[in-house]
């Protein structure tokens, strides 16, 4: 199994260093980055919502290490706020945000990142569009869903990621589903030990439909992330038996990959929200989409091949 290798890779600085130099690697990441700066990712959200999909953006980075930082971060999303209200297009685009970033594992870092969140939900809810926690590795999540509990009291709109192949998320399902939580389901794109996650991809699968059925079948909002043709068309079915219309629940897939379902999927009427990473910290977002799929692997070796 390769997945597990990349993953490994993402945390390497020798492997940073020598990805980031190969000849190759700008045009497979500017296949799954939107670009480096606000000004680049814009024209894609003004394309998007040309094309009737709606999209939530995330400015890629997460090895944050001082306070310093993290406020950057904190700063880089009011931006990309002030710049979406200043092109009305705050109804077309959310926001996608991991708590390490905003200095979660930094001393003090639980109330620090939800200071630093706060700002960026409060500065969202003012031009009429919402955010959502994004799940990071399992050692951060009860910091993450006490974040997420504490900000819905404020803005209930305020959403999060659960992961399919960790073992605790059916129950973080069901305590979502009936508190009417916005919640978008992946399988998972971290390295996790077989005592806390599943390893086979079959299993993961079958989480993965297992926890969906709860979502639907809850009191929420459900968002399905995924690529997966067998999943989108057993995700529409649950939706069917649960009586859910189709603006009651959203697919999301990533910037880049499967373009033609996203319009597919919107021309019949289903909300598709597209999710673009832009910034110049790319390195360990990149990595995981090369974990996630063999595909986007060999696409990455044959770039690094036949460029000159």
């Amino acid at each position: 199994m390769l997945g597990p290798v990349i993953l490994a890779a993402s945390r390497s600085d020798k492997m940073r260093r020598f990805v980031s130099s190969a000849p190759g690697t700008k045009q497979v990441v500017d296949r799954f980055i939107a670009g480096e700066t606000v000004d680049d990712v814009l024209p894609v959200v003004q394309d998007a919502a040309a094309k009737g999909l709606e999209v939530t953006l995330d400015v890629v980075g997460e090895d944050i290490t001082t306070r310093e930082q993290a406020a950057a971060a904190r700063d880089a999303y009011l931006e990309l706020i002030d710049r979406l209200r200043d092109l009305g297009l705050g109804t077309r685009a959310e926001m996608s945000v991991k708590l390490s970033m905003f200095g979660q594992a930094l001393e003090g870092g639980h109330e620090l990142a939800l200071a630093n969140v706060r700002a960026v939900v409060e500065a969202a809810a003012a031009i009429g569009t919402t955010v959502t926690l994004d799940a990071e590795d399992h050692t951060t999540l009860d910091s993450m869903f006490a974040i997420h509990e504490e900000l819905r009291k404020d803005f209930p709109g305020t959403g999060c990621v659960i992961q399919s192949y960790l073992f605790r998320t059916e129950d973080d399902a069901r305590r979502l589903a009936a508190s009417g939580s916005r919640v978008r389901l992946v399988k998972g794109a971290y390295k996790e030990p077989a005592s806390v996650a599943f390893q086979d991809k079959a299993e993961i699968d079958k989480a993965y439909v297992r926890i969906l059925k709860i979502l639907m079948e809850g009191e929420g909002y459900p968002m399905i992330g995924t690529h997966d043709p067998r999943i989108i068309s057993i995700a529409q079915e649950l939706a069917r038996r649960a009586g859910r219309k189709l603006d009651e629940y959203e697919f999301q897939m990533l910037y880049g990959i499967r373009s033609d379902e996203h319009l597919r999927l919107a021309a019949e009427g289903h909300r598709m929200r597209v999710y673009t990473a832009y910034g110049t910290d790319w390195y360990g977002y990149f990595m995981r989409r090369l974990a996630e799929k063999p595909a986007n692997l060999l696409f990455f070796v044959r770039s690094m091949i036949t460029k000159n």
